[in-house]
């Protein structure tokens, strides 16, 4: 789907009252008497597309001026894309922009029912519109523009190396960014590498073990607290089964009573199995105590002081504590620690040889790119000159004959992402004249001329779906004025195209024909803007080519210069 401007509605603009414009998604023109508000159309269009908002321009006693456009989109394209990643909306197709610009200058803008900056409606139109005004910023102006159509005009034969350049010059970017951060951080990683081995060394030297912390800190518990211990299980054992060294007079053990309670429950149990279970119960249950009261008297014998031993706990522990202050918060992690600072360390001493590998690969990348440079340049040039030759001979056919067109081509001497060329066009009105940056080299009307015989040439090369032009005939007639009429229709075969025109000769060549007209109470001027249909296209040509509407001899020429038109037209 090619993007269109399908309808655009005017308040408060200049002369303009209200106006609504339905544009045909071929050639449009626009006509008018002198002061009727022609220029209106084209400044709205400018508005619609962040242009620069002149609060002069605001009609006299209204508050703001006001524009709206309804464009078609693709839902899936790019201009869509954009308006949804701002949180406007495209219903089916249909995109709505709004400007208006108060009488104080205060502008504000719309899309796609989204408050935007203006900058935003600019930078959407930059795919969208190609303004060719007296006053307006060209597109084709623009630098980068000029040496991306002059690419697409070269064709295929720049593609493959043009892809083959960006490939390299994306390789050679990267190396050369990590070339610069290893080099650039020499001093530290060499910081960095030494911090490393001088805690790997630490460690290696106290050489700690797994959970080596943990069992550390339960022995030094033991042997600090042997005493205590070994009482507790003495004393323990004694409760269980008693003091071998007392008399009779000692109070009964724990085992001793679980004899005495299970003999009386044995005397009885063959009157009642319930019973007979619980005395087997209490069988296990001295068993157990006597296992216990076993394992309490190796304890207590197992059980040292050792002043010296703990010593060595409390050494060995203090040396674990050293690393875990500044490695981790127990062994685990400063084993962990080390692990990853070996590795960090092998990658650090590898630099130096990925610095040379990076500089070998840099440097071949280098000559590569400079190949694919002069192959892209020497391209370039041969599809300027066809083109300077092709923009001078249409000038030549729209009242320009003396002008001449060139492609200037100068290296910019750093590799960018699409080469090293600088791409201008420029142009001499005449032949002892200098070629010229195109805003320099032509008056307004001759540079809406060069602009449309570029467009011309690059129709298709330079895909812009909207095309608009003020005063393109500015200064010329006759032939040269059909010559322009047949180029535009031209370049709306590929493009949607708005003109307008004083010139008769351009506006028979017009799919829609569309007036602004004026009417007046003798103090306020009102315009408003009308589409014709072909009777009212008649008297329209008529009243351009003799000032008289109903002249017969008029309408008959309006007719011949219809079907002259359409015959072009038709022949392509």
């Amino acid at each position: 789907m090619r993007p269109r401007v399908e309808e655009v509605r005017i308040q408060g603009l200049g002369v303009i009252d209200e106006a609504v414009l339905e544009l045909s998604p071929g050639f449009t023109v626009v006509t008018g008497e002198t002061g009727a508000g022609k220029t209106m159309v084209v400044t709205g269009l400018g508005l619609l597309f962040g242009g620069r908002a002149d609060p002069a321009r605001v009609r006299p006693g209204a508050d703001k001026a006001t524009v709206e456009g309804t464009l078609i989109v693709d839902p899936a394209g790019r201009a869509a894309q954009q308006v949804f990643d701002i949180g406007g909306e495209v219903d089916g197709g249909e995109l709505i922009i709004s400007r208006t610009v108060s009488s104080e200058g205060r502008s504000r803008a719309w899309l796609g029912g989204r408050t935007v900056p203006v900058g935003t409606l600019t930078f959407l139109a930059d795919d969208l519109v190609a303004v060719h005004g007296q006053m307006d910023q060209q597109r084709l102006l623009q630098p980068g523009r000029q040496r991306a159509a002059l690419d697409r005009y070269a064709g295929d034969e720049l593609v493959k190396p043009l892809r083959a350049y960006e490939q390299a010059y994306k390789r050679h970017k990267q190396v050369g960014d990590l070339l610069a951060e290893l080099t650039g951080r020499a001093r530290e990683r060499a910081q960095e590498a030494d911090v490393l081995r001088f805690g790997l060394e630490e460690i290696e030297k106290v050489a700690p073990l797994p959970g080596e912390d943990a069992e550390l800190k339960e022995e030094a518990e033991r042997l600090t607290h042997a005493d205590t211990l070994r009482t507790a299980a003495t004393t323990a054992h004694t409760a269980l089964l008693g003091d071998p060294m007392s008399g009779p007079e000692a109070a009964p053990d724990a085992v001793s009573l679980i004899g005495q309670a299970r003999s009386a429950v044995e005397s009885a149990r063959d009157y009642d199995p319930a019973l007979a279970g619980l005395a087997e119960r209490l069988a296990e249950a001295g068993y157990l105590l006597n296992d216990v009261a076993t394992e309490l008297a190796a304890y207590a014998e197992s059980v040292e002081a050792d002043p010296q031993r703990l010593s060595i706990v409390h050494e060995r522990r203090s040396q674990l504590n050293g690393l875990t202050r500044k490695y981790g918060a127990d062994v685990g992690e400063v084993l962990a620690w080390a692990e990853r600072a070996a590795v960090r360390v092998g990658e650090l001493d590898g630099d130096d040889d990925r610095i040379g590998e990076l500089t070998r690969e840099h440097e071949e990348l280098t000559a590569r790119l400079g190949e694919l440079a002069g192959e892209l340049t020497r391209i370039r040039e041969a599809a300027a000159e066809r083109f300077a030759v092709a923009v001078t001979e249409e000038l030549t056919a729209l009242a320009m004959p003396h002008a001449r067109v060139a492609v200037v081509i100068d290296s910019s001497g750093d590799f960018g992402p699409t080469g090293v060329d600088e791409v201008e066009l420029r142009m001499a009105p005449h032949p002892a004249s200098p070629p010229l940056p195109l805003n320099k080299g032509a008056s307004g009307g001759e540079l809406s001329r060069v602009m449309l015989a570029i467009e011309v040439v690059f129709a298709g090369a330079d895909p812009v779906p909207t095309f608009v032009f003020d005063e393109v005939d500015a200064g010329v007639g006759g032939k040269a004025a059909v010559e322009i009429g047949r180029r535009l229709a031209k370049l709306a075969r590929t493009a949607q195209v708005i003109v307008v025109t004083h010139l008769p000769q351009v506006a028979a060549f017009a799919d829609q024909h569309l007036v602004v007209e004026k009417d007046s109470d003798g103090s306020v001027v009102r315009s408003g803007v009308v589409t014709l249909d072909r009777e009212a296209r008649k008297r329209e040509l008529a009243r351009m080519l003799a000032g008289m509407e109903d002249s017969e001899l008029g309408r008959a020429h309006a007719e011949e210069l219809l079907a002259t038109a359409a015959a072009a037209k038709s022949a392509g």
